[in-house]
């Protein structure tokens, strides 16, 4: 069997190869984070994003609640732990070795980290917006 590949799409990404000399630190989200750009936006023409995330400091305050402006966001927690809640109800604890989906304009909000936490971080597109809204209601 055999797999057809559309070169004509797939034309316009480039291989990326990251390494802790080409892969910087940028701007962010957060103040209690740093983040380290892999170099996927540029690769992917603005498809997809992929940074890892690393705590300056452990958090001090929940983020509060908001939703993200993209197709889903994913999460692998690489150290330490984070916890999250959802407007479904669910309260999760996530920990190094484990992943999670959040799809686009899910609300949530993350009560708390680790102070060693580090993350990797995939979103589609690259291009992901932060809005603060209201808690679910009864949550």
């Amino acid at each position: 069997m055999s797999t057809t590949v559309n070169t004509a799409e797939k034309s316009a990404m480039k291989l990326r190869h990251a390494t802790e000399d080409n892969a910087p630190y940028v701007p962010g989200r957060r103040e209690f984070f740093k983040y380290r750009d892999l170099g996927v936006t540029d690769a992917t023409n603005g498809e997809m994003r992929a940074q890892v995330m690393s705590a300056v400091t452990g958090m001090t305050e929940p983020t509060g609640w908001h939703y993200h402006v993209c197709e889903g966001q994913f999460v692998y927690v690489l150290k330490g732990w984070v916890n999250l809640e959802f407007e479904t109800g669910e309260k999760l604890h996530i920990k190094a070795g484990e992943s999670l989906f959040i799809p686009g304009n899910m609300r949530h909000n993350e009560t708390s980290t680790s102070d060693d936490l580090e993350v990797l971080e995939v979103s589609v597109p690259a291009e992901m917006g932060t809005v603060a809204c209201d808690p679910p209601e009864g949550l």
